[in-house]
C-alpha cells in the first residue's frame, strides 16, 4: 500500500483535493472530508487503470511542511 500526500483547498462554496504525485487526478466535495473521500476513490480508479495498461505506479515523493511567517 502506498501513501500519497494530498492537498485540500477551499474552492468557492466547495473543496478541491488533489495528490501532487498523481498529476491529473483530482476531486471535489462539499466538505473537506467529502473531497478526501472522492479523491481516494479517484486515485484508486486511476491506479487501477495504470496497472491494467502496464504503467508503473507513481512514487510518493512529495514532502509536507509548514512555514510560520
Amino acid at each position: 500500500m502506498q501513501e500519497y500526500m494530498i492537498v485540500i483547498e477551499k474552492a468557492g462554496k466547495n473543496y478541491s483535493a488533489y495528490a501532487p504525485d498523481i498529476p491529473g487526478c483530482g476531486a471535489t466535495g462539499k466538505t473537506p472530508d467529502e473531497a478526501k473521500k472522492h479523491l481516494r476513490e479517484a486515485i484508486k480508479f486511476h491506479l487501477e487503470g495504470l496497472a491494467e495498461d502496464g504503467f508503473p505506479m507513481p512514487e510518493a515523493t512529495s514532502i509536507f511542511d509548514r512555514i510560520a511567517v
